[in-house]
């Protein structure tokens, strides 16, 4: 067993915070007992626990105590939270694990707190078929944390045909998306929105449309004035947004706006939501952090789709995740390889990794900066994602899942030696707070600082 005393414990799923010590079950993965903080091992386990099925009750708290091995830690007031959930990551496998597999990707996600991933499925073969899907999720479990994963919305990613929905929902498929590729056919999406909802599965939309990108990657702005490019302007993410929201709202289906980064969409997802309990939206970290300044200051490691915007643009985003319009935070994380972002800016590829240092960009600004809560936060990277995508996450609860983060919010550490094979983050060499200490999963530490 492992007990883990002395932490302040926060979960968003029942409001609890302060000082807990948490005893977990590392044969079951569970959770024995959250007690409050210096309550004796013995009490715990005379008031005897169940296992996950409930078919063990543990009594005589003495002999138990004196047959169980514990390791005891003393976290001297760390945070204990539910296991970060990050339900937009890019792990590349299959087809270009030069940049990342499932392997690397998983090891990332336990430095950084996670403890559940959902995979886009715009890899090589594309998780358009059970098989591929199959691979992914096989290979998942030969990591120490969750790995779930979306299937494709249209086959090879082409926006003309329907993936056997049905199918890849019963084979494991916890949503759908074409991530990286807007769906521009109206009455497909329409139809992918219906077939969804009876996998009472999320579909999750790239909302860029190709018509207005000159250059993607960066705003169509002084960030690509500087390199002396058309860009990709705010109405490419804006025309589709508008057109995909009102589509959901007659389907009465759950939608997610990824990775919202301009005010105008953050706009009208906030209405929507007023009509509608399946409307949905996450940002990542960089676009609640950085505007299109990044991109003329670090070239290529800032270039991402949609790209960094403006500051009024920014502020929006963290006033959607303030009032509840923006739902979740999710990285994007999108490893490429050193000699790929070396490129000249217009043919490098797009995107950065972001799961080793998500948790700290939230506390560094959106935290400290007061504008939401650490609760608030955890929420944001848990259980609000959890819920969304019907994953057993992002809570602390006796009998439930040992899948926890460990973290120091006021340790200061230095941006570099990532665990992915990826370093393409233009927060290379910063100190950012927050320290995680520990991941948790299924009862067993995958990651110790």
């Amino acid at each position: 067993m492992l007990y883990l005393k002395n932490g302040y414990l926060i979960d968003p799923a029942s409001g609890t915070e302060g000082y807990q010590d948490v005893l977990i079950d590392t044969e079951s993965g569970k959770i024995v007992g959250i007690v409050p903080q210096g309550t004796p091992l013995q009490e715990i386990l005379r008031d005897g626990y169940r296992q996950q099925n409930g078919e063990k009750t543990l009594e005589g708290a003495g002999k138990d105590l004196e047959r169980a091995l514990i390791d005891e830690i003393d976290l001297e007031g760390q945070y204990i939270a539910p296991g970060l959930v990050d339900v937009h990551v890019h792990f590349r496998d299959p087809g270009f694990t030069h940049k990342e597999d499932i392997y690397t990707g998983a090891a990332a996600a336990a430095k950084g707190g996670f403890t559940s991933v959902v995979l886009m499925a715009n890899t090589k073969p594309a998780v358009d078929n059970p098989e591929t899907l199959f691979y992914v999720l096989e290979k998942g479990k030969e990591t120490g944390i969750h790995v779930y994963s979306c299937a494709n919305v249209t086959k090879g990613l082409a926006g003309k045909e329907l993936t056997d929905m049905e199918a890849l929902s019963q084979n494991g498929a916890v949503g759908f998306t074409d991530d990286g590729i807007p769906l521009m056919d109206e009455a497909l999406l329409r139809q992918a929105l219906r077939r969804a909802a009876k996998c009472a599965k999320p579909v999750s939309l790239h909302e860029e449309n190709p018509t207005f990108i000159q250059n993607n990657g960066v705003n169509a702005g002084k960030a690509a004035a500087h390199y002396g490019i058309g860009g990709s302007p705010r109405e490419a993410e804006i025309s589709m947004v508008k057109r995909d929201l009102q589509i959901a709202l007659e389907e009465e289906a759950d939608l997610s706006i990824q990775h919202i980064s301009t005010k105008e969409a953050v706009e009208l997802v906030r209405q929507a939501k007023k009509k509608s309990r399946h409307i949905f939206a996450e940002a990542t970290p960089h676009h609640f952090t950085l505007t299109e300044e990044a991109v003329i200051r670090h070239g290529t490691f800032a270039k991402m789709n949609p790209p960094l915007r403006e500051e009024a643009d920014r502020l929006a985003i963290i006033e959607g995740l303030k009032d509840g319009t923006i739902d979740m935070i999710a990285t994007d994380h999108a490893p490429h390889s050193a000699e790929e972002k070396a490129k000249p800016f217009t043919e490098a590829p797009s995107g950065i990794i972001g799961l080793e240092t998500a948790l700290s960009l939230g506390i560094r600004e959106l935290v400290n900066q007061g504008y939401l809560s650490m609760m608030e936060l955890i929420g944001k990277m848990s259980l609000a994602p959890a819920k969304l995508y019907h994953l057993d996450a992002g809570y602390l609860k006796e009998g439930g899942p040992a899948d926890l983060v460990v973290f120091d919010p006021k340790g200061q550490w230095v941006v570099k030696d990532f665990a992915s094979k990826a370093a393409n983050s233009p927060f290379v060499g910063e100190s950012l707070p927050g320290v995680v200490s520990f991941t948790i999963c299924r009862g067993k530490i995958v990651y110790r600082s």
